[in-house]
């Protein structure tokens, strides 16, 4: 249950944070405003690392796979698409197709076992809710 209301904050906060780096973006400049989140987002973490964990910084060098330090790499781009789409669809429309998608990519790393997950067996009832899912895009995005 604690999952589910965590699931619901971060979505509400990822619509917000979109709708506030957009108007950043408007003020000053795609990377600009990217950068500043970033870094923002950097000194949060590190003081919530400082009063919160015991975990030496040198633990960084020892993740196996490399790939799984790429997050913040991720990061950057993930703030310049949804600010771009925010920009470009507004925020309902960008967050819907956003939403669709991760949901489809989510249901194919299960699938396939990507990036040491799981591997999950098919089911119709996901490929079934990721296609009404789709629906809903196609009845939102319609006039």
């Amino acid at each position: 249950m604690f999952g589910f209301f965590v699931a619901l904050i971060s979505g509400a906060l990822m619509s917000i944070q979109g709708v506030l780096n957009t108007g950043l973006t408007r003020q000053t400049g795609i990377w600009l405003s990217a950068g500043w989140v970033q870094l923002t987002a950097f000194f949060t973490c590190m003081v919530f690392w400082i009063f919160s964990e015991r975990v030496p910084v040198s633990a960084l060098f020892t993740v196996r796979p490399w790939y799984m330090m790429l997050g913040g790499i991720l990061g950057a781009f993930i703030t310049y698409t949804v600010i771009q789409s925010m920009d470009g669809l507004g925020p309902a429309k960008a967050t819907l197709f956003i939403v669709v998608t991760q949901i489809i990519v989510a249901y194919a790393i299960e699938l396939f076992g990507w990036f040491g997950v799981e591997k999950a067996a098919f089911e119709w009832r996901k490929a079934i809710g990721a296609l009404i899912a789709i629906g809903g895009i196609v009845l939102f995005h319609s006039r």
